[in-house]
């Protein structure tokens, strides 16, 4: 296979934001928005039917990125088929104006590019670049409503992600210190298929001290606590298709970059395991955030928190390491994507048919809007870990490996998740069941991309494809 596959993924995206940017902005950008998503989505399902091609100094392909562009490309796409109903229906009440159709649907766009770079990337300054273009076109997002509220949740992520951004910075030059010596200066210090040969004879010191800063900095994209701040009010204060990008895929693009240099130290046996610090930072997330969510009225809010435990189960699962527990991890990166942007697209039909984002103004949606409401229960089921659905598969796999490993650690993860269920079931019952509350206006979102998204995640917890079992096993013996 030539490049063009990959060359695809990155400018279908591209061309679309400065299409979108250059159109004036109607109810066509929605559209336009969504077409782009798909062909990005196609381009990238591609990559794993055709033959690889050998590493280049500034792109590459291997199990591990492909897992992730396919993963991040689909949930872009069924976003902005949600995101065209939803958008449009603002535009169509006159809460947005044609100008914040234009720079919505172009930021969406740069958004999906940055985040396929940040992927396909095999250099680590690009990567760090990628990322950092990714946090200033969701700061943009995140206050384009340009109220009070969201102009300082913008304000705030961008003082927090420009923090941690710096401190990955930071790491990824201790990295090119470390590999100078051996790889020689410039860009092949840089690349990150040079640096895996040969990270064995790196200096181990500037290794330990390198992750150190990536897992902070990066940590903070990855909203792990207790550097997770910005998280809650950028998901409440940003239109509710962006809540699920950022659920849904920008954590995942941090969580990547943290991965690929977790490999890098496992390949030199003198580097400290980084899996002790990663499973510390996971717990700490699951705990703190499985408390929080009781104190949460804001629905958004509340279902930010969420993302901050899943992510601490996904990053406490890869810090355990080995064959099984990274298999969980991959698993529930993926289910997790599925499911918590599916409360995301149901969230966002909540609050346009209730005019509020408080769940004590909500309840009966079961009762009002039977669809929706009993969409969010199955959502809630499935982000709860209840079986048959996927995410329970995930986090029994992920409890029988730490089980085998370190018993101990067994129970504070199994009470944190059992914390955040207990959560989880008193606010549905607020909001799903119950006299009805609130206003009730008609729904205007479309459903598919919320029951296309559960029905994956039924379906994986029933059974799992040969061919997909084997990818994330590979996936996670590259993990190691």
């Amino acid at each position: 296979m030539s490049l063009d596959a990959i060359t695809l993924v990155l400018a279908i995206p591209a061309v679309a934001a400065l299409l979108l940017a250059a159109l004036p902005g109607s109810k066509l950008t929605a559209y336009v928005n969504a077409a782009a998503s798909f062909l990005t989505f196609l381009a990238a399902a591609s990559l794993i039917l055709l033959d690889r091609p050998a590493p280049g100094p500034y792109l590459f392909l291997d199990d591990l990125n492909s897992v992730f562009v396919v993963l991040i490309t689909f949930v872009g796409f069924t976003t902005s088929v949600f995101s065209a109903n939803y958008i449009n229906h603002e535009f169509e009440k006159g809460e947005v104006t044609r100008g914040f159709l234009r720079l919505y649907h172009a930021m969406y766009q740069l958004l999906m590019f940055a985040f396929a770079l940040g992927l396909l990337t095999n250099n680590i300054g690009i990567m760090w670049v990628a990322i950092e273009l990714a946090t200033l076109t969701t700061v943009v997002m995140v206050g384009i409503y340009q109220t009070h509220a969201a102009l300082e949740a913008a304000w705030k992520y961008f003082i927090l992600a420009s923090v941690g951004i710096a401190l990955a910075l930071f790491g990824t030059i201790l990295v090119y210190m470390a590999a100078q010596p051996t790889v020689g200066e410039g860009l092949n210090s840089m690349v990150w298929t040079n640096l895996l040969g040969q990270a064995g004879s790196f200096d181990p010191a500037l290794l330990n001290l390198a992750f150190v800063f990536l897992l902070l900095g990066y940590g903070t994209k990855v909203g792990l606590a207790p550097l997770h701040a910005w998280l809650p009010d950028a998901h409440a204060e940003g239109p509710t298709p962006i809540s699920a990008v950022l659920s849904g895929l920008l954590l995942n693009v941090a969580l990547y970059a943290l991965l690929r240099f977790k490999m890098l130290l496992a390949a030199n046996p003198e580097a400290l395991a980084p899996g002790p610090l990663m499973i510390g930072m996971g717990l700490v997330s699951v705990l703190f955030a499985a408390f929080m969510l009781y104190r949460r009225n804001d629905i958004k809010r509340f279902f930010a928190y969420s993302s901050i435990e899943h992510m601490g189960i996904i990053t406490f699962a890869f810090g355990i390491g080995g064959p099984l527990a990274n298999f969980a991890g991959l698993l529930h990166m993926t289910l997790h994507s599925l499911t918590k942007s599916a409360i995301f697209f149901a969230v966002g039909d909540i609050v346009q048919v209730k005019g509020t984002q408080k769940m004590s103004e909500m309840g009966g949606l079961t009762v009002t809007n039977p669809v929706l409401g009993w969409g969010l229960v199955l959502g809630v089921v499935a982000i709860a870990g209840l079986p048959p659905l996927g995410i329970f598969m995930s986090e029994f796999l992920l409890v029988s490996s730490t089980f085998a490993r370190d018993p101990l650690l067994v129970l504070p993860l199994v009470f944190g998740l059992l914390v955040g269920i207990g959560a989880l079931f008193q606010r549905l019952n607020e909001v799903a069941f119950g006299a009805p509350r609130g206003p009730t206006h008609k729904a205007n979102g479309s459903y598919v991309p919320m029951f296309a998204h559960l029905g994956l995640v039924l379906v994986a917890g029933v059974y799992l494809p040969g061919p997909l079992v084997a990818w994330f096993q590979n996936v996670a013996k590259l993990l190691g």
